[in-house]
């Protein structure tokens, strides 16, 4: 499934999301250069974030908690349409 396709599942099924959003991150009060653009943010407060791998490594779980602690959110899941299943993985950061 691609990115899109989530998007009018979202759609259908009635959950409010933006899809890639731009997120500017701060250090010390000053914007970077960089921004981070996760795959979806549904409600308001949910990182949802897909990736097409054989297997899920440390380096996706790493970029998802950036994602929440850039925005000061608590909770990420991150799917992966990759393997032969569904793999998928909830975070929840405590602030």
């Amino acid at each position: 499934m691609n990115q899109e396709a989530l998007g009018i599942e979202f759609a259908e099924q009635g959950i409010p999301f933006k899809a890639q959003p731009v997120i500017k991150i701060a250090y010390k009060g000053k914007l970077l250069d960089k921004s981070y653009q996760p795959d979806f943010i549904c409600y308001g407060e949910i990182i949802v974030e897909i990736k097409a791998l054989s297997n899920l490594s440390g380096i996706e779980e790493a970029q998802l908690i950036n994602y929440l602690k850039a925005m000061g959110l608590k909770v990420g899941l991150l799917l992966n349409f990759g393997s032969k299943s569904l793999e998928h993985k909830r975070f929840v950061y405590n602030l």
